[in-house]
């Protein structure tokens, strides 16, 4: 039985745009049709097998080769030069790329007749020095060939580049290989489908190039007579002939087509597919991580100072994990690649140990990271990825691989050392991807969001996987984070930035009780109102309001008023007694953390029951219209008791003695 695909509902083709494509159809499908019925089927092999037909065709197929062997040598280098390297004239580059694909192959014959023939400006040059003569020469067919084809191996090998994301190839710098290795064991090989894709079109257009061979080459039997040119020739003479070697060259043509399959420009390996999602069974069905060998470990202090968006000086012991916290765009990414040496944003001075690596190029300097997403190279196992950054230090074949698996052991995922990436659950690739920074014993180990991906139960996992080996490691680890619970249970200091400044830095049970940073404290699940302490010891909020405070600073001083979520209390009446600040809000979300809930409570003007001019109350409250956004825990029971939902109307109160004041 037929499986038709289903269509899309409510979906119809236009009659005014279907009609003209079916007409676009028939123009190009007429002419194919007459080739094949025109064809004398009988003559065919008669036709094909002549002396002048087999020449030609042997010709054209030394041509077409020697030419895709040009372009690749001359067209792979200029596709990377478009895609990776920022200059200027770069769009003039491109339009001399596009050009031979737009001029009229006569024309490009007479180019390069003036550029490249005896009388042109370099050909006198080649002939005198070289005793070369490309003009009526096999050697001036494939020039004319190779201009007017390398093109399409040129566009489409740059698409599929561009195309691949940078992170596998910094990955790859950071672990120790040079630009040249990152190019051949991982450009290349992720970019294969577009590099094949342009080859087979480069070859193919080779193969039936005609007007720049003539011209520039000539018409000579057996030296520059391709299979084009015989057609040319047969269909003076021998119509019939002539058509069927048509049929030949067409038969060609639509053989590469039909082998691509319509993928043109070719698309990168970079993103695996069929990845099983990350789950329990990452962390119940492996095998117990292997604890790290007692040797000895190689100590590498870090210091630097960085300049530019992030500016800070940064300084720590072996074996410290700093986590690296702060809003979006806070210079978080920016720092690890200025310490990388990745980015003109940013300039980092580095030093580790007794080396100063500042001026050393990233493969160099010793520094691994391991990007959010891990940038596993999809073409290699899990067993090639961790050794390749050993491979990358000359580290012999055998050994690397032994190196690797123990890595691999030792975090749980060694029975899955020949499974490509694609075939990895999140929390196994995660686990690969540290192997593989840690297997060349880096001097300094960056970790951008290494678990956002993964699920609460993996992630826990993965956490204590992560702890464990970083506790043995002798340089220094940052961590880019926007988890709490990493901040805190994997780091010994939190580095907390701000417009690229260092807003904090200090261990983490300083930050949680004193944050500095209202991202930070809203990230720990804190309260955090900002604002000036008054003339009378309040604080005066940043958004309007005051706060009464127990134990105020001197007035004028910027200060961040702390308040925990179970601090905060809800009323749906107005509440009498000892509570300094209540505000009338609105329940805005209601969320469940664990055994608690969290609510939101957004402002809302009070309808007359705060005095329109903030004054406090006879009972000393404070009674203002500009209430602030507080978040409170509560148990699910006392939920249910003030009926609790989005919209209703509440009371929120705050004692001053629950309040914490940080100054800033």
């Amino acid at each position: 039985m037929s499986r038709q695909r289903p269509a899309t509902p409510g979906r119809r083709t236009p009659v005014a745009l279907a009609v003209p494509a079916l007409l676009a159809i028939a123009f190009l499908l007429i002419p194919l049709i007459g080739i094949l019925v025109r064809t004398s089927w009988g003559e065919l092999a008669t036709h094909l097998s002549s002396p002048g037909v087999t020449e030609a065709l042997r010709l054209s197929l030394v041509v077409s080769l020697w030419s895709l062997a040009l372009s690749l040598v001359l067209g792979v280098p200029l596709a990377w030069l478009l895609a990776r390297v920022d200059f200027r004239g770069k769009a003039f580059v491109r339009s001399l790329v596009l050009l031979p694909m737009v001029l009229p192959p006569t024309v490009g014959g007479v180019a390069l007749l003036l550029g490249f023939g005896r009388r042109g400006l370099l050909g006198p040059w080649l002939e005198d020095w070289f005793g070369i003569t490309l003009p009526f020469h096999t050697s001036g067919a494939v020039v004319a060939a190779t201009f007017v084809s390398m093109p399409f191996l040129v566009i489409s090998l740059e698409g599929a580049l561009a195309g691949l994301r940078p992170s596998y190839e910094e990955t790859a710098a950071s672990l120790g290989a040079s630009p040249l290795k990152v190019f051949w064991t991982v450009t290349m090989p992720m970019v294969a489908p577009g590099l094949v894709a342009g080859a087979a079109l480069t070859w193919a257009r080779a193969l039936g190039e005609f007007g720049a061979t003539i011209t520039f080459a000539g018409n000579l039997p057996g030296t520059t007579q391709t299979l084009p040119l015989q057609v040319y020739l047969l269909l003076q003479d021998e119509p019939e002939a002539a058509t069927s070697v048509s049929l030949l060259l067409l038969a060609v043509a639509m053989a590469v087509l039909v082998s691509l399959r319509g993928r043109f420009t070719g698309t990168p390996t970079g993103r695996p597919r069929n990845r099983k999602p990350a789950g329990p069974a990452d962390a119940a069905g492996e095998p117990t991580p292997l604890e790290p060998p007692p040797v000895p470990v190689a100590k590498w202090p870090l210091h630097a100072e960085v300049t530019g968006f992030t500016r800070l000086t940064l300084d720590a012991e072996p074996g410290t994990t700093i986590a690296v916290v702060g809003p979006n765009g806070a210079g978080k990414t920016t720092l690890l690649r200025a310490l990388l040496g990745l980015t003109p944003r940013a300039r980092a001075e580095l030093r580790l140990g007794d080396l100063d690596v500042t001026k050393l190029a990233p493969h160099q300097r010793g520094v691994a990271w391991v990007p959010q997403d891990g940038a596993l190279f999809p073409h290699l196992s899990a067993l090639a990825n961790t050794a390749y950054g050993l491979r990358a230090q000359g580290v012999r074949r055998g050994e690397a691989r032994r190196t690797a698996q123990q890595w691999l052991d030792r975090l749980g995922v060694g029975h899955l050392a020949h499974r490509k990436p694609g075939q990895l659950s999140g929390g196994q690739a995660q686990r690969v991807a540290l192997a593989r920074a840690l297997a060349p014993s880096p001097r300094l180990l960056l970790l951008d969001e290494p678990l956002a991906a993964l699920d609460q139960t993996t992630r826990a996992h993965v956490r204590h996987t992560l702890r464990t080996h970083l506790s043995g490691f002798g340089g220094v680890c940052l961590i880019v984070t926007h988890d709490p619970v990493e901040a805190v249970s994997l780091a010994d200091r939190v580095l907390v930035l701000e417009d690229g400044r260092t807003l904090q830095d200090a261990p983490p049970a300083e930050v949680s009780r004193h944050p500095r940073s209202p991202w930070v404290a809203r990230m720990l699940g804190r309260n955090a109102l900002a604002g000036t302490v008054a003339e009378d010891g309040s604080l005066a909020l940043t958004d309007g309001g005051r706060l009464v405070l127990a134990d105020p600073a001197e007035p004028g001083t910027p200060a961040l008023a702390i308040i925990a979520p179970e601090a905060v209390s809800l009323h749906r009446e107005r509440p009498e007694g000892s509570p300094r600040n209540v505000w009338q809000g609105t329940v805005r979300e209601i969320t469940t953390v664990g055994s608690r809930m969290r609510v939101l409570v957004g402002a809302s003007r009070a309808d007359g029951a705060n005095a329109a001019d903030g004054a406090d109350g006879a009972d000393g409250t404070s009674r203002t219209d500009a209430a602030p956004d507080l978040v409170a825990e509560i148990t699910p029971q006392a939920a249910a008791e003030l009926h609790l939902a989005d919209g209703v109307s509440v009371y929120t109160s705050v004692k001053a003695t629950e309040v914490t004041l940080v100054t800033t």
